[in-house]
């Protein structure tokens, strides 16, 4: 599955140019056209060739992951990757954290439909209706930055993607690489190794290889060789997933003196975290100021607004997403839905948890949850979901330990201005947290990070607080409706059962050879029996004719009707 996935290609719209990789052509498209046939032929192409043929496959996996799980001693796929969570409630927990967020993500999807149908039309993007899923600048709707441009609440300040000023100023991967590392040094934690910069495949090779370009950081276990797998461009989005990825290369380094058992995250959602709390002071406009990627950082409301709102297409949009991937593999390993159910079951949860909508009516006989990498691939996806959770904690306790947040006066300096860059007391605190891996309850490594042994959604809805009550009035303003309508994405198909035929008449099995030994043994046995039993029969028979002949020698005519009575009683006893 995973190979058909990275090695799927299409056709570009309305040309006979085809070899078109998900990384970076149709990545590309999906982000810039505002074509909505073009979009919309991309996301059909690319879902055929990837998720649909996979479709067949995919029901076998199933049958054989739970399989695995089963000889591990687990019911099914599902409860074996809630394992590293080590709580038999961890499911309803994250239900109760995405509905305490709910309300700041209907804000979000307001106002960004009410953009997407200013610019597409209310005919393509119905007030009371899911999004369209090909127009949020995303293969997967997951993150909608790539639509900033056109939806940023106030347009004529600077624009907080700085991905122009990093062509401008020369950027490569390699210094995109570089500056990241820089970030974690001035916190005091480790550099990358000698090992990483020479093994690490930042760049799409140019040799024809077709290789996977999601993201991706591996630790060979010695110590030292360290390793990331990117395909990078030069833009400001990339520039963020750089510092997640070498957020996974510090977590490995911190924890390598650890037993080979230990050397892991605390839960799978800890490591994914890591590069993204400190991403939270990269991206802050203060800081792309420090390095010279922002002219200015302006305090006013608007430009506060801006940089929220950068965020939030990116991290508030990401939720339901992260936790529908897992909740709709919840329900395949555990038998809940039928492999005929398995895509409409899918739009059921993209429709009900995203807002959003097939461009066209999709069937039992697509598999659109094949598209994305994550199911090809069999990775677990609530860890992000967790991760996202977590970095706002992580953020804010060590802005708290930098002293550049102060909870008994949040007002002073809001939490989403802090940045803990050149912090060695914030990093001191970060690195006594990483430096456990596995070896404790993660209950006990957040406590360690954070004072608290739980996860909760007040350091997320703290940190977007000002835009969120800004999306409010906006939308009210324009008499916006929050919600949608949901049925419409995918209409399921029973499978076809086709009548038994009537069953012809076996012909008489032939014996084995086996069985006509066993039958000729009886006949020969027989053969003996019944000769035996003639044989006794004729001398009887003998004996008494000779009897009767000497009895009717010496009897009169009146004896011989009894005496012949008596031959043939004889000659019936000794028959049977």
């Amino acid at each position: 599955m995973e190979t058909i996935y990275s090695s799927a290609k299409i056709c570009r719209f309305n040309s006979t140019e085809c070899g078109l990789s998900l990384e970076p052509e149709i990545t590309e498209i999906m982000a810039k056209s505002r074509n909505y046939d073009e979009l919309e032929h991309t996301w059909n192409q690319w879902h055929e060739m990837s998720g649909a043929k996979i479709r067949n496959l995919y029901p076998q996996f199933v049958e054989l992951s739970n399989e695995a799980a089963k000889l591990n001693n687990y019911s099914d796929t599902a409860a074996m990757w809630m394992v590293p969570y080590e709580s038999e409630n961890f499911r309803d927990d994250i239900e109760e954290l995405w509905q305490s967020l709910r309300p700041l993500y209907l804000q979000l999807h307001t106002y960004m439909r009410f953009k997407l149908s200013q610019l597409y039309g209310q005919d393509k993007v119905k007030p009371d209706e899911p999004i369209p899923v090909h127009l949020l600048g995303n293969m997967w709707a997951q993150q909608w930055n790539n639509l900033l441009e056109d939806t940023i609440p106030f347009p004529g300040l600077p624009s907080m993607d700085v991905t122009d000023t990093m062509m401008k100023k020369g950027y490569t991967p390699k210094k995109m690489f570089e500056v990241s590392e820089e970030f974690f040094t001035s916190l005091g934690l480790r550099p990358m190794t000698y090992e990483f910069w020479q093994n690490s495949v930042i760049e799409k090779p140019n040799d024809g290889r077709n290789m996977v370009c999601h993201a991706s950081a591996w630790d060979f276990c010695d110590g030292m060789d360290f390793r990331i797998k990117q395909c990078t461009t030069v833009t400001m989005q990339d520039l963020i997933t750089v510092h997640h990825e070498m957020g996974h290369i510090q977590y490995d380094q911190q924890y390598k003196n650890q037993p080979k058992l230990f050397r892991g995250g605390a839960n799978p959602g800890f490591h994914e975290a890591i590069g993204d709390t400190l991403a939270l002071s990269v991206a802050t406009p203060k800081h792309l100021n420090i390095i010279q990627l922002l002219e200015s950082s302006s305090n006013s409301m608007e430009a506060d607004i801006n940089a929220l709102y950068s965020f939030a297409v990116e991290k508030i949009a990401f939720l339901p997403f992260a936790y529908l991937m897992d909740k709709w593999r919840w329900d395949v390993f555990e038998g809940k839905v039928k492999p005929y159910q398995y895509n409409c079951h899918w739009w059921k949860l993209r429709e009900e948890y995203q807002g959003v909508k097939a461009p066209s009516v999709r069937s039992s006989d697509h598999f659109d949850p094949g598209a994305k990498y994550h199911i090809a691939a069999n990775v677990e996806y609530l860890r992000y979901f967790v991760s996202f959770i977590l970095q706002f904690q992580f953020h804010k306790s060590l802005c708290i330990e930098a002293g550049q947040y102060d909870p008994q006066n949040p007002s002073a300096n809001p939490l989403h201005n802090c940045d803990i860059y050149k912090s060695e007391a914030a990093g001191t605190k970060l690195a006594a947290m990483l430096s456990l891996g596995a070896s404790v309850p993660w209950p006990e490594a957040l406590e360690v990070g954070t004072g608290v042994r739980k996860m909760d959604s007040s350091a997320f809805r703290e940190y977007f607080e000002p835009l969120e009550k800004w999306l409010e009035n906006e939308n009210k303003k324009n008499n916006l409706q929050t919600g949608w309508k949901t049925g419409g994405s995918c209409k399921e198909k029973l499978p076809e059962i086709q009548p038994e035929p009537e069953p012809e008449p076996s012909p008489e099995p032939k014996p084995t050879m086996t069985e006509k030994s066993t039958i000729q043994h009886h006949l020969n046995k027989t053969k003996e029996t019944v000769k035996d039993f003639f044989g006794k029969v004729s001398n009887k028979t003998s004996e008494l004719k000779k009897d009767l002949q000497e009895r009717l020698s010496k009897s009169s005519a009146s004896q011989t009707y009894p005496a012949m009575c008596l031959l043939v009683l004889a000659f019936w006893r000794c028959i049977t």
